[in-house]
């Protein structure tokens, strides 16, 4: 079954969906889309590094994430400016360097568009076992993280009374990134992981009534986007990458049209899987 190039896709592009369906939706719930697209412009920074010192181009991309993160959170201290601020600095600054040092490496020969989009057809063997290794090890980060993760998101006081340490759970986070971003860059580009991370929670949070069960519901419905994105490519010939995210989307615009309320027999009302102040994260 490896032997073939659509069926590695499938594999490889499930993974990173498995993956970026529960880290998603803590993007979701902290207003951090702006930070996962900071990490994925990055990344082409990583790449131009990776070939200008010969080195392993997922390692380069996970180092240039991180150093990028802990620049965020050093500058939102020292620096004055906001934070969308600090993350659109951070973003198009890295993407520019990347750009600029990729065109002066005239030696080298760079499939650019692949980076930007992605290249899921094209995934090997190995490319299948880092990212199904690698996601496993970021799950069971997340896993252990969860608790402390989620009580920072719902009320970081709350959580540093209970002594839970939000500030190392924060940083785990952004390495947990570093490593999802570096992992599915092949898949969908770096221009189109942040749609990864955002579309697939964003629908599941419809369906949701809890949310450990919107980062299972995002997982999956991350999984039937890159299923349906490759045999729409594979019927109309349209890109891989951007086929699987416009699948998401099209899963998204089902998840908002109108549907019967449902009610329980006592007439409770359903309970939000949106984190709150009252939200129970035991």
């Amino acid at each position: 079954m490896l032997d073939d190039f659509f069926s590695r896709a499938l594999i490889a592009g499930a993974g990173v969906a498995l993956v970026v369906g529960p880290l998603g939706c803590f993007i979701v719930w902290r207003r951090l889309a702006y930070f996962g697209d900071t990490l994925s412009h990055a990344a082409l920074l990583g790449v131009a590094l990776a070939f200008l010192f010969e080195v392993n181009i997922t390692l380069a991309v996970f180092a240039v994430s991180v150093f990028v993160s802990l620049a965020l959170l050093l500058l939102q201290k020292r620096a004055t400016l906001s934070a969308d601020a600090l993350l659109g600095l951070l973003a198009h600054s890295a993407l520019a360097v990347g750009l600029v040092a990729l065109a002066f490496m005239t030696w080298v020969r760079v499939d650019l568009m692949g980076f930007l989009f992605g290249d899921i057809l094209a995934v090997t063997r190995t490319d299948i076992a880092t990212i199904w290794v690698g996601g496993a090890i970021v799950l069971l980060a997340l896993a252990y993280i969860w608790r402390s993760l989620f009580a920072a998101t719902v009320n970081v006081e709350l959580a540093q009374a209970e002594g839970m340490r939000p500030e190392r759970a924060n940083l785990v986070f952004m390495l947990l990134m570093a490593a999802v971003i570096a992992i599915s860059m092949k898949i969908v580009g770096v221009l189109l992981i942040t749609a990864l991370l955002i579309i697939p929670a964003a629908a599941a949070r419809r369906f949701a009534s809890g949310p450990e069960q919107m980062a299972v519901l995002s997982a999956v419905i991350g999984v039937a986007a890159v299923f349906g994105g490759l045999f729409g490519s594979l019927e109309w010939d349209t890109p891989a990458g951007p086929s699987i995210v416009v699948a998401a989307l099209g899963l998204f615009v089902i998840s908002i049209l109108p549907m019967p309320k449902l009610s329980s027999n006592d007439g409770t009302v359903k309970q939000s899987n949106e984190p709150n102040a009252k939200g129970s994260h035991r």
